[in-house]
């Protein structure tokens, strides 16, 4: 993992600001509650003379909206963020219109109180304008009709193992539900006037009306693709099906089906039906089944399902007899297993069709990382595959430490899942996006939420501090260096917060909220063991100070030059201080604190990335840190470190023999990583996990950064026990390609570098220089 960066760039003058002057007026239905649950449909009808080339309008909501052209579904938010930086989403609608009648409709829905903790809200409202004002006649206001839909009731949450932090579930009445209420002949007739709040505003405006500060949408919608067909594990209450369609549930019967997707998924659930009046449908999800003893459930092999139980959340549907009624939830669930639950009454119920369509961040895979065919090569395929759709399904609109559970973006969770994206898909929008929230967030004191966007309050200070390593990583891998610098302030205001809590020798006192570094079973709640008074805990000071060689890097070449040498001098004097105090000459490793009560790997490793360690001390560090299993371990995510310092003492050839905790995963049948290694593990998907996927390139590959904006690069490649390998990467200008090859204590390499990009080779202590294009080199 990258530490440290060089050069700089030239400042320039912020842009102007443009502030949009918005003809529409946010509306909601009238005589609804503006903060509770509810469900509303909107309609505008209107006439064009001609198709049009282009038609461009601006759309967000509060909670969350689903836009429709002439029936079709073209738009879904807002993306998520707070209220001083509400999104709206740019869509060109032109595809779907038609000349003659035209019909724009919108399902809003607010999740009231129970929303889910990522849900940011002010009240329930929806806006709508047109780019071009020749177009105006669309923009919402008294002219748009609107209803309550009655359909819609939450479900009490049900119990599931760990903290949730999601939206109740739903239940849908079909037999109260408008059907076909986004189509162009719908008759809405008997809707009323929608009722104007106030007029749109943008985030610069003066004297805004309203507490939604609109910023347009930068990332991309979510991709929506059909998953496969689903296959049918059991059925009980009938015989079982042999195919997800065309299933019959006689009258006044109970019976389920448990459906498995074969992996884990973040899809909208889509079930046809036609009949059974008055029958009772639930879809329960979950992610695994589980072996429940004496009340207490655990996890064991996810592919087997025999003698255990179905433990998970659900959505119900009440069938109103008629034909071929599609149920969609309004919002995305997570499940392997898809448990359908029917009661029917007087009528038969047939099941027409059961699947699903993925929806995620809309990623492109771009990096290849492959050894020759054999048992490694297939190991490793099947380890990028599971990170690969573990870092797919935690990322929607922001970053998500998991999608079942919680759907939160933690800073510390997310700054892995950044790398895995720059290494993988070289697409930093969302990267650049949760930072960006991250520091929206920060508080009058400086320190920034735990995750963003939230609207309850949790402060983990060191992940304040992982905030400022994520600027840094978007500096060295992201050629903008605009964005950078607009994150200065709040680099510096973090900084001043932990100033506020250090001691004379530079180590900190006792910090305020949860001061979590890693799920360890030694460290309740995952706080390191601090001295008696509560005070310095060396894995915080460690952090600190890797944020302040962070920010120096950063004011050098950014900002200022004053304030980057006090980043350094602060630097240097915990680094001593870290050094006298922590340090145990006997062990040969550095204490959790300075009363050397503890031991730990993360606070050595910590050490080590610091540079607190160097050259052989530090090799001998990094050897006892994999060898001392007295040590308290790394997690799963504590690991993504950990491993990292293999490569930072030279030792990164071993990399691949220290993933024994992912290939246990793998054996037990996961199709994403986990939160942690285990039988009590709480979520099955956790993208904190997937830090394979970009030290395969990092570490094994050795591919890097070198310089700002990935101006050049640095290629040290820790082959281990493999005879070679070939693989490619997503660049700014282009992509990386390197094939490496072993030849007795020589290495042949051939590295294609994208064009205006430099590099170094280095292999053995040996290096060659890099140029742009086509290198063969022999070390």
């Amino acid at each position: 993992m990258m530490l440290f960066g060089t050069a700089g760039a030239a400042v320039s003058a912020p842009e102007a600001v443009t502030v949009r002057a918005w003809k529409g007026q946010w509306i909601a239905v009238a005589d609804t509650p503006p903060q509770g649950f509810g469900v509303y449909h909107f309609r505008r009808d209107f006439e064009l003379a001609l198709k049009p080339e282009h038609f461009v309008v601006y759309v967000s909501a509060d909670n969350r909206y689903q836009l429709f052209v002439n029936g079709v579904r073209v738009a879904a938010g807002p993306a998520r963020s707070d209220l001083t930086r509400w999104r709206y989403e740019s869509v060109d609608i032109a595809p779907e219109l038609r000349a003659g009648k035209n019909a724009l409709a919108a399902v809003v829905w607010n999740d009231g109180p129970d929303r889910a903790i990522a849900q940011i809200s002010s009240r329930t409202g929806f806006l709508l304008d047109a780019q071009d004002p020749a177009n105006a006649l669309v923009a919402t206001n008294h002219e748009w009709k609107g209803m309550r839909d009655a359909a819609y009731t939450q479900l009490p949450r049900e119990h599931v193992p760990g903290y949730y932090a999601l939206s109740p579930n739903e239940r849908v009445d079909a037999s109260q539900y408008p059907w076909g209420w986004e189509q162009t002949d719908f008759d809405d007739s008997h809707w009323s006037a929608a009722r104007q709040i106030s007029r749109g505003a943008d985030r610069d405006s003066r004297d805004a009306p309203n507490q939604w500060m609109l910023v347009g949408r930068e990332i991309p919608q979510e991709e929506l693709q059909p998953e496969k067909p689903l296959t049918i594990r059991t059925a009980e209450g009938i015989a079982k099906p042999d195919q997800p369609s065309g299933i019959t549930i006689p009258a006044h019967t109970s019976a389920s089906i448990l459906f498995d997707q074969g992996y884990l998924t973040t899809a909208y659930p889509e079930l046809t039906v036609s009949g059974g009046s008055h029958a009772e449908v639930n879809l329960r999800y979950a992610e695994a089944l589980y072996d429940v003893v004496n009340g207490t459930p655990s996890k064991s092999n996810r592919n087997e399902i025999e003698g255990k139980q179905f433990i998970g959340v659900f959505d119900t549907f009440i069938a109103d007899g008629g034909a071929s009624r599609l149920y969609r939830p309004l919002f995305w669930r997570t499940y392997r297993y898809l448990r359908l639950e029917i009661k029917t009454a007087d009528d038969a119920l047939t099941v027409h069709s059961i699947g699903g369509a993925f929806t995620g961040y809309p990623f492109q895979k771009k990096a290849t990382f492959e050894t020759t065919p054999g048992e490694a090569n297939n190991e490793i395929q099947q380890m990028l595959t599971i990170g690969w759709r573990t870092a797919r399904l935690c990322a929607h609109e922001t970053y998500m430490d998991c999608p079942y559970y919680e759907q939160l973006q933690y800073a510390g969770d997310a700054r892995i899942q950044m790398l895995v994206s720059v290494y993988m898909t070289g697409d930093t929008r969302l990267m650049k996006n949760g930072i960006a929230l991250l520091n929206s967030s920060r508080t009058a004191e400086g320190a920034t939420y735990s995750r963003a966007p939230s609207h309850l309050q949790q402060y983990i200070p060191p992940f304040s501090l992982w905030w400022i390593g994520m600027v840094h990583d978007y500096w060295m891998y992201a050629d903008d260096p605009a964005f950078v610098r607009e994150m200065l302030p709040g680099v510096h205001a973090v900084l001043s917060f932990f100033a506020r809590y250090q001691k004379q020798n530079g180590s900190l006192g006792r910090l305020p909220w949860w001061n979590f570094v890693d799920w360890v079973k030694e460290w309740p709640t995952g706080e390191p063991p601090a001295d008696a008074d509560g005070t310095s805990a060396a894995a915080l000071d460690l952090q600190l100070l890797l944020a302040y060689r962070w920010a120096a890097d950063l004011d050098a070449a950014l900002g200022s030059g004053s304030l980057a040498a006090e980043y350094r001098t602060a630097g240097d004097q915990l680094a001593a201080t870290i050094r006298k105090t922590d340090w145990d000459d006997t062990r040969g490793l550095f204490a959790d604190q300075p009363l050397h009560r503890t031991w730990s790997q993360q606070v050595n490793t910590l050490a080590v990335l610091a540079h607190v360690t160097q050259g052989t001390e530090a090799r001998k560090v990094v050897e006892q840190i994999f060898s001392d299993k007295a040590l308290a371990q790394s997690s799963i995510y504590f690991r993504a470190y950990t491993n990292a310092a293999l490569r930072e003492v030279g030792l990164g050839s071993k990399y691949l023999s220290v993933l024994d905790p992912w290939r246990h995963m793998m054996s037990q049948g996961l199709t994403t990583w986990a939160e942690w290694d285990g039988p009590d593990v709480r979520s099955d998907c956790h993208a904190w996990g997937a830090s394979p996927n970009f030290e395969l390139l990092h570490t094994v590959a050795g591919i890097d950064s070198a310089s700002p904006g990935f101006h050049s690069v640095r290629i040290a490649p820790n082959l281990g026990e493999l005879p070679g390998i070939t693989a490619r990467m997503p660049h700014p200008q282009g992509e990386i390609k390197v094939d490496l090859k072993i030849a007795g204590e020589a290495l042949k390499a051939i590295v294609d570098l994208p064009a205006g990009t430099t590099g170094v080779l280095i292999w053995h202590g040996k290096q060659r220089e890099l140029h742009s294009g086509k290198n063969a080199v022999g070390l």
